[in-house]
């Protein structure tokens, strides 16, 4: 398994070069409830939230001899993480060997340091994002 970010279809690709331990995708409903005369309470099935998913993992200042990837090391990840929260444009988040691949916003990013290492440990919050769709009507 390997997790790919990436902007602007592959404009900019960033492979996590430590996994996370676990990763959870978090789905919901907007489901409704009511209170009526005669049945009591009732409840309307709504559509789907927006997933989320919560990845907490470290960016390396050095090489590790597990690494998945080791193109880029420590604070530079977090600068093109941050420049892409800059831009303001949706992220691509890939997982292989699972049927996630989805357009996502940056909701939260928190990093810093935590040891001797100089690893950056960051907690990367990504909510699905979903591309607008209107028909054309002609006149």
């Amino acid at each position: 398994m390997n997790i790919y970010l990436s902007v602007n279809n592959r404009e900019q690709v960033i492979k996590l070069p430590v996994l996370p331990n676990e990763f959870m995708v978090n789905t919901g409903m907007k489901n409704e409830s009511y209170d009526t005369i005669r049945q009591g309470e009732i409840k309307l099935i709504g559509l789907e939230n927006l997933k989320t998913i919560k990845i907490q993992s470290f960016f390396p200042s050095k090489r590790y001899n597990f690494l998945r990837d080791n193109k880029y090391k420590g604070w530079r990840y977090v600068e093109m993480i941050e420049g892409w929260k800059s831009r303001r444009v949706p992220i691509r988040l890939i997982i292989t060997n699972t049927p996630i691949n989805m357009p996502c916003t940056i909701e939260g990013f928190e990093y810093g340091i935590k040891d001797g290492t100089n690893d950056i440990y960051y907690t990367l919050t990504l909510s699905e994002f979903k591309f607008i769709k209107l028909k054309k009507k002609g006149v």
